[in-house]
């Protein structure tokens, strides 16, 4: 299994939502951020939407099995 990039799995620890460098301008994007302990994502193009919250193993094995492409 390929470990994620650091920066993918451990988004800053200030509890900022941040988008990727890649993010298209029509902002068709997920933001992510660290929030007690927690990976928050949300759709950036609803950003009052549902937040999914992942440990940060739950993150790291989400991330693994996208970059392995089981997912």
């Amino acid at each position: 299994m390929i470990n994620p990039p650091a920066a993918v799995a451990r988004p800053q620890l200030d509890g900022r939502w941040r988008t990727s460098t890649r993010t298209l301008e029509n902002g068709a994007c997920v933001e992510v951020r660290l929030l007690n302990a927690r990976v928050e994502i949300r759709d950036s193009k609803d950003r009052t939407g549902p937040v999914l919250r992942f440990s940060p193993d739950q993150w790291t094995n989400l991330i693994s099995a996208i970059i392995d492409g089981r997912l």
